[in-house]
């Protein structure tokens, strides 16, 4: 008997560092991974990845990459927080049909599926745009555009109209002029919590932020629309600019944290027109 009861306990003693052995592999793998990740995600940013100014659960994202932008993921809200791109001016153009069917992210922990939308009386809104990314990355990027972690709930009169409106003026006005564009944009959950039947948050409203990240002597500009959600759609896009910081207040994100203290300061503080002509497609109709 008391052979027996030995064995058992040498095979537990093994069992157990087994376990340790484990754990301290899959400890050591994800903190690798996290510092891969972490070093990846750089090249989809400008100044830095945007970061809880006061981490809790509201705030709280995981960074999904795809092959064009990055998402700022939110399990808790179902909601992209974020979402980050880049564009350059090109000659001609890379863009594919646009794909029929938007598609489940496996990385998201709630399952958000294409059909998670179905008779809300809200659209499938495009936080990095299809277009802009398959003009510039390619079909594939493009259909990366449709995976469910890059989409918001929005209504059809911002997302048809007002949020077209601006998407078609960075390509077809400020992106010409810039030759490279830095751009952020997501939600804004400002009021009490309203969820569609399968959970997704229903924000109030959205932001984009544009950067020409400027070079040499030349300093970075900034340019930042709010949109509530219930618009027209007909309205001139300059209403809706606010600052940065103004953004910062309403989403608990800090963005381009990375610049020196006193650049980051003047670039988010205040609205400036300058420069982006922005009277040239303020009034520009949508295509809807």
């Amino acid at each position: 008997m008391l052979d027996v009861m030995d064995d058992i306990r040498s095979a537990g003693r093994k069992l157990w560092r087994g376990f340790g052995v484990s754990v301290v592999f899959a400890l050591v793998g994800g903190g690798l991974w996290w510092w891969q990740e972490r070093d990846y995600q750089q090249f989809y940013v400008w100044q830095g990845v945007p970061q809880a100014r006061a981490l809790d659960w509201k705030t709280l994202a995981r960074g999904l990459r795809s092959d064009a932008y990055l998402v700022g993921w939110s399990d808790l809200r179902a909601n992209p927080l974020w979402v980050t791109w880049r564009l350059e001016n090109t000659q001609g153009s890379r863009l594919g049909e646009r794909p029929d069917e938007f598609e489940r992210d496996w990385r998201s922990l709630w399952p958000v599926t294409p059909d998670s939308y179905r008779n809300s009386g809200y659209d499938r809104g495009h936080l990095a745009p299809n277009y802009a990314i398959g003009k510039i990355y390619g079909v594939k990027a493009q259909h990366q555009t449709f995976r469910m972690t890059n989409i918001s709930p929005q209504t059809p009169a911002l997302n048809r109209k007002l949020w077209q409106r601006l998407e078609a003026a960075i390509m077809d006005s400020i992106l010409p002029r810039e030759g490279a564009l830095w751009i952020t944009a997501g939600p804004v959950f400002s009021g009490s919590i309203e969820r569609l039947p399968n959970l997704i948050e229903i924000p109030d409203a959205f932001y984009k932020v544009i950067i020409s990240p400027g070079s040499g002597r030349q300093a970075p500009r900034a340019l930042a629309f709010l949109f509530p959600q219930q618009v027209r759609g007909d309205e001139p896009l300059d209403r809706f600019l606010v600052s940065i910081d103004r953004i910062e207040s309403l989403t608990g994100l800090d963005f381009f944290h990375e610049l020196p203290d006193d650049v980051e300061q003047r670039l988010e503080a205040q609205v400036v027109r300058d420069g982006w002509q922005v009277d040239s497609f303020s009034r520009t109709p949508s295509r809807y």
